[in-house]
């Protein structure tokens, strides 16, 4: 017996981009990788529901944004009997004893907030409690990775930017407010700039060990340490891109790995899972939320106690939601 807690899914963002296309799916029963009958069967506590949207492809992200938070109003009215939203600690566990799932909602790059801290309390008392700073362009916030990695040399530029003057106003008043900074998709001088600017522990949503899968996405050794001693978490991303370099390893066998290295390298407690389900190709290991258990018996199988497993599917990411989800 389990809890999953998963801090990443863009199943919003499809359900959204479906309804643009007149096509109506919902969270109850989809053709996707997280609906009902899926969380119920991976033993889910919450999930993590991000707003997502390619800021280029977007005409006004901040409207978008809007946009996609009532259509997951919408999803939260719709399945009330089930599925619940939060946005603190005690909700996540008052849910739980009445049986049902919880729903945090999150941002997946900063573009909709355009650098201005009213934007970002609009998003706060619109329920938003996570914010991934960047995706995969530069923003009023900050830089990814992704700016910095030359395909030629196969490797990223050792020269960065990280937070803007914009952005590094933007941190410190997410944690002031009580949302938590997502690191995920930045690049390692980002995730300096965050570890010099903010006090308070964060989190790398869905992201990968580079050391083990040399992905720009994935993090650093020095950084997966620091990220750690802060006392953050790193959820493990399932895309296959970032988990095996030449498809040597099965999927779960690539993330048994990573996870072994993250326990190595910053300890038991930095683990979570940040599944990126919906917004990363189906694969037949696992397909989709009902099929996490294959992952923990695989866990279980290298060595991995009871306890362990606890705070990898949930505890980790329950303990700095009670820290900073108030």
């Amino acid at each position: 017996m389990f809890n999953t807690v998963d801090m990443h899914c863009d199943t919003i963002m499809k359900i959204y981009q479906d309804k643009q296309e007149g096509i109506t799916e919902g969270l109850r029963k989809n053709t996707y990788q997280i609906d009902r009958e899926k969380l119920e069967k991976g033993e889910y506590l919450l999930q993590n529901f991000a707003l997502f949207m390619d800021s280029q492809e977007t005409e006004d992200p901040y409207t978008t944004c809007k946009e996609m938070i009532e259509c997951f109003n919408n999803e939260m009215k719709e399945n009330q009997d089930w599925l619940l939203p939060v946005t603190t600690y005690k909700e996540i566990i008052t849910n739980q004893q009445n049986n049902k799932i919880s729903a945090l909602l999150t941002m997946e790059e900063g573009a909709p907030i355009e650098g201005d801290l009213k934007k970002l309390e609009e998003f706060y008392q619109a329920g938003v409690r996570m914010i991934t700073l960047t995706w995969n362009y530069p923003n009023e916030i900050g830089y990814p990775n992704a700016s910095f990695f030359d395909e030629k040399l196969q490797q990223l530029a050792v020269d960065q930017q990280g937070l803007t003057k914009q952005g590094i106003a933007v941190v410190q008043r997410m944690e002031e407010l009580g949302m938590i900074i997502d690191v995920s998709h930045g690049s390692d001088q980002l995730v300096e700039d965050v570890l010099t600017y903010t006090s308070k522990p964060f989190v790398a949503s869905h992201s990968n060990a580079r050391a083990v899968c040399p992905h720009f996405r994935n993090l650093p050794d020095h950084l997966i340490k620091k990220i750690a001693e802060r006392g953050g978490v790193i959820g493990m991303n399932y895309c296959d891109l970032f988990i095996t370099e030449d498809g040597s390893d099965s999927l779960i066998d690539g993330l048994v790995k990573h996870i072994m290295h993250f326990r190595t390298i910053g300890g038991i407690d930095c683990i979570g899972l940040g599944s990126d389900f919906d917004g990363i190709p189906v694969t037949q290991e696992l397909a989709d939320a009902s099929t996490v258990s294959k992952l923990y018996q695989a866990l279980e199988l290298q060595g991995f106690s009871s306890e362990e497993l606890e705070k990898i599917f949930s505890g980790n990411v329950l303990r700095l939601y009670n820290e900073i989800l108030h």
